[in-house]
């Protein structure tokens, strides 16, 4: 082992605004914030999810174009529909693509998630 996780750094235009959007998506606690650097996660000595202030940032496009997106989350979910409609009263928007256990959608600055669920008998 060369190091272990400390955590994902999320490019955005406004961190605060993006860290409480996944606060409430993934059930995590702010363990920083200095403005232009949020981090969110279950502890402030365990890895979590940092969201960096961005110049002109420019959300990437799904599923390709000129910025396509090179990584994104999945969240796991018990129901697809009511997490979808959960994530959309946050401000999420949905993408085209997924399917029987999976819909992709956006977060309000234009990142890639998925919302994903077992199949059955899985």
């Amino acid at each position: 082992m060369i190091g272990r996780l400390h955590g994902i750094v999320i490019d955005c235009p406004d961190p605060g605004a993006l860290a409480s959007f996944y606060e409430e998506l993934l059930g995590m606690l702010r363990v920083q914030d200095e403005g232009d650097w949020v981090v969110i996660g279950d502890a402030a000595d365990r890895p979590g999810v940092a969201f960096a202030r961005i110049a002109h940032f420019r959300p990437p496009t799904w599923p390709d174009g000129d910025r396509p997106q090179h990584r994104h989350f999945d969240v796991r979910v018990e129901d697809l529909d009511v997490a979808q409609e959960a994530a959309l009263r946050l401000g999420a928007t949905r993408l085209p693509g997924g399917g029987p256990t999976c819909r992709v959608l956006a977060d309000p600055v234009g990142h890639p998630f998925c919302l994903v669920t077992l199949p059955a008998g899985g």
